[in-house]
């Protein structure tokens, strides 16, 4: 088979899935729902001359056609895979993998030789009996990502649209007591936060669960919506960042389990950022030589502040409205006063602009500036901080920081 040719390495195997088709139904909050037809964005993968490239197309709305044939998944692992073995493989897709019909016998595939398997998603709404975890488990399924929203089933039928939320709920207990499981939950304010939050941290500190990701929800465009649908609720109010960032806190000292946030926060590794509560690690860098001006979103730019502070260079930070910055658009320049802005320019790695558009918006005051992205990520938010120690993003940050820093020195001002 295959799995006697893969040398050390993780794989994914994507199973395709459209979000509110293949996943049991829109969660009442879910990111994607109500969706509309938008342009293409541009992006760093489009070519100088052209915006419009299958990631600013395709990818961010996860256009899937369906799911994909059992066939085809194992395929594309083996071809991923050739000459290597596995570290892990990881499962994932647009749909909810509870609902891929071939879920099992994927897993058994791909578990066959012992190598671990991560569900990447899955919030249990395609488990109907209670028990299927039991035999994922045995196939090989070593870790879980799971979005419970709340152990109370009937939020979960309401707001998640779950027709068995205790089979969900079940299985979910399952997982815990049998694998690594990070649990996430979207909170909607004055839904499942306050005393409906600590019940689900409760329950899910009994069950056994690693950690628990908790998502600050956006209803408007400068929150992320960007595909056209916003709001998402009419009239729900949303944790302010201060707010949502205090609510980590308090649950992560509460409760033994490992509780972080996205955008924000990690209290254990303080990322996103560590090194902006650790400014000593800095001297390990590069030396700053020349200056620029970084454009960022809005809970990175007092963050990165800190640190280009800290390294004592004239390197200033811009925030848009934008509270993440991977999802800024083009429209997030147009508010920015030029006068702060230096020649050269750095936007962030993945925003979501073409490079011709970006230089046009950031000249419009007739001065001519050199537009360079800078690296893909600089840090980590909480989906990824959650199994890492404060050392491991530290060191994270360090290599990009030091990207970031000779790409400033070869280009800056």
């Amino acid at each position: 088979m295959f799995l006697d040719r893969l040398a050390s390495m993780e794989i994914l195997a994507d199973v395709g899935g459209r979000p509110g088709i293949d996943c049991g139904g829109f969660c009442t909050y879910c990111y994607f729902r109500g969706v509309k037809p938008v342009p293409p964005f541009g992006c760093k993968h489009c070519l100088p001359f052209r915006k419009g490239c299958d990631y600013c197309t395709r990818a961010i709305i996860e256009g899937y056609p369906g799911f994909k044939p059992l066939d085809a998944v194992v395929f594309d692992v083996a071809q991923a895979s050739y000459g290597a073995t596995p570290e892990k493989v990881t499962i994932s897709g647009g749909g909810d993998l509870s609902c891929y019909p071939n879920l099992l016998k994927l897993v058994r595939i791909l578990g066959q030789k012992n190598v671990p398997i991560h569900l990447g998603y899955t919030s249990g709404k395609g488990f109907k009996r209670g028990d299927e975890a039991d035999e994922l488990v045995d196939a090989g399924v070593r870790e879980v990502s799971f979005t419970v929203f709340a152990t109370d089933p009937e939020l979960r039928r309401k707001y998640m649209h779950d027709k068995h939320p205790e089979a969900a709920l079940s299985n979910l207990r399952i997982f815990c007591e049998r694998c690594d499981v990070y649990a996430a939950a979207v909170l909607l304010k004055g839904v499942n936060d306050g005393e409906v939050l600590e019940r689900t941290c409760q329950d899910l500190e009994d069950m056994g669960a690693k950690g628990l990701i908790l998502m600050r929800f956006a209803n408007h465009p400068e929150q992320g919506l960007i595909l056209g649908n916003a709001p998402i609720i009419p009239g729900q109010d949303v944790h302010t960042v201060e707010e949502f960032r205090c609510i980590v806190t308090e649950m992560n000292q509460r409760y033994s389990i490992r509780i972080t946030g996205t955008p924000l926060w990690d209290p254990e590794t303080k990322a996103p950022f560590s090194l902006a509560h650790n400014t000593d690690r800095l001297r390990s860098l590069p030396e700053l030589k020349r200056s620029a001006t970084i454009v960022t979103g809005s809970i990175a730019a007092p963050l990165l502040e800190r640190i280009f502070s800290a390294l004592g260079r004239d390197v200033n930070v811009v925030a848009t409205k934008k509270d993440v910055a991977c999802l800024m658009t083009i429209d997030d320049l147009r508010d920015i006063d030029l006068s702060r802005v230096k020649r050269t320019v750095v936007i962030p790695g993945r925003m979501l602009a073409h490079e011709r558009e970006v230089k046009k918006e950031l000249s419009r005051d007739g001065i001519d500036r050199l537009i360079v992205r800078g690296p893909d990520r600089l840090t980590v938010d909480g989906e990824m901080s959650i199994s890492m120690t404060e050392e491991e993003v530290i060191e994270l940050e360090l290599e990009a920081f030091a990207e970031l820093i000779d790409e400033i020195n070869a280009l800056g001002v």
